[in-house]
């Protein structure tokens, strides 16, 4: 009887049952999914720190198009997702974004947050402080608590979490004072 057995269950055959078969599919179909996830969300976000000592001054190119100037005694941070985000921590940065520029870039201050497409425009974090955007060319925008400003080219405006003040006319040499003599370029 044991030899007969053996052989009654390898002649058996395997019964199709579509439980069976969207229970598997559903399994393959998650873990697919979550594999997905796990690639999409986990890109790791790269962040780049300059920083300049109380009698350096730096000058990066952050693409291709995209050129910054820190003062003495400044300090940014950049990461590389889409559109580029900086924060300025502290001290004073003048931008040289080309006009055919493909990338966006969003500058973070504080809680205000400024974005800009083709200028020449400087920021700049005083020690009591205040804040100060100048505009050299182009145009940029300002979203703070209060609403969002456009400030445009030879115009100045101070700035802090809530409002805009004192929007003001200016000359292009007060856009960026410190960078006055310099051999970079700008």
């Amino acid at each position: 009887m044991s030899a007969q057995k053996s052989t009654d269950s390898a002649s058996k055959s395997i019964v199709f049952s579509w439980r069976r078969f969207l229970l598997h599919v559903s399994i393959l179909g998650i873990g697919l999914l979550l594999g997905w996830m796990t690639w999409y969300f986990s890109k790791p976000q790269s962040v780049r720190f300059h920083e300049t000592k109380a009698d350096e001054y730096l000058t990066v190119a952050v693409t291709p198009h995209i050129e910054i100037a820190l003062d003495a005694g400044s300090s940014v941070a950049i990461t590389d997702h889409q559109p580029l985000l900086m924060e300025l921590f502290k001290g004073n940065v003048y931008f040289n974004i080309s006009k055919n520029a493909m990338e966006k870039i969003r500058i973070k201050v504080g809680e205000a947050l400024i974005e800009d497409v083709g200028t020449r425009f400087s920021i700049r974090m005083n020690k009591d402080g205040s804040r100060i955007v100048s505009v050299a060319e182009g145009q940029l925008r300002i979203n703070v608590a209060s609403g969002a400003y456009q400030i445009s080219a030879l115009e100045q405006a101070d700035f802090d979490n809530v409002k805009i003040s004192r929007h003001r006319l200016i000359s292009e040499r007060e856009v960026a004072p410190w960078t006055t003599g310099w051999n970079s370029g700008f």
